[in-house]
């Protein structure tokens, strides 16, 4: 069975509809999702239930990456892990990245190749309190390596359904927003400058807040996690929560 046709049986008819039929999720603005091309959907990320309500409500399937070891496994536990993984819309993170950062980067460029949608989260973690945190600059280089339009998106509601630390919390109907499509091709040819990279994921992460109406802390996630578990961030972050980061980045 091929991976589309097997990602429009999991949404169709196995898992979609219980879904639906369970938590009755909403969503907004599904027109701004282009029906053919490249595009990027960067969404806040509060539950590991973010990447099946988001994906749900598009009309095309949406590639996320995944770490290589789901794709490479053996025996009758490893075909099904690769089925699922793929089947879902997921891609391996490139090994040939030095980092799996770049890794990441490799892989969801070759999907954008591809004309097709793919999803990520700025912050690069969940969030553990329910705040919306900085965003790393990956995306921006990946919207200017590409010239793939950004869709922002809100996912609100994920974090009670599947809380920090649990399967599953209570159920309640989420909502997801897609945002209007951010074209940055006026940055064009400028994806080494960190400048010009930390304005547009600022930007981003601005489109996200209003969205979501979070409450906005200009510190990594991963920061912010260690600082509530009593541990020293790896990196120095102000830690200052704000209305979000700065909007104007011309």
């Amino acid at each position: 069975m091929s991976t589309k046709l097997f990602y429009s049986f999991l949404k169709w008819v196995a898992v979609g509809p219980l879904l639906r039929a369970v938590f009755r999720p909403t969503w907004e603005g599904v027109e701004n999702i282009p029906r053919k091309g490249p595009a990027i959907l960067a969404g806040n990320h509060l539950s590991y239930a973010d990447w099946l309500f988001m994906p749900l409500g598009s009309p095309r399937m949406v590639r996320f990456v995944a770490k290589a070891e789901y794709f490479t496994g053996t025996g009758v536990k490893g075909f099904l892990q690769r089925t699922f993984f793929s089947g879902t819309g997921n891609v391996p993170i490139d090994r040939s990245g030095a980092t799996a950062a770049e890794g990441a980067l490799i892989a969801a460029k070759r999907v954008l190749g591809d004309g097709e949608l793919f999803g990520i989260y700025p912050e690069g973690t969940r969030s553990h309190d329910g705040k919306l945190y900085r965003g790393r600059t990956g995306i921006a280089r990946l919207a200017l390596d590409t010239g793939a339009p950004v869709i922002p998106v809100a996912v609100i509601g994920t974090d009670v359904i599947a809380p920090p630390g649990k399967k599953l919390g209570k159920i309640v109907r989420p909502r997801i927003v897609f945002g209007k499509p951010l074209d940055f091709s006026r940055y064009e040819g400028m994806a080494n400058d960190r400048y010009i990279l930390r304005a547009i994921t600022d930007e981003i992460v601005y489109e996200i807040l209003k969205l979501s109406g979070q409450e906005y802390v200009d510190m990594y996630a991963t920061d912010a996690k260690k600082l509530a578990e009593g541990k020293k961030p790896a990196k120095k972050s102000s830690g200052r929560t704000k209305a979000g980061p700065t909007k104007d980045v011309a």
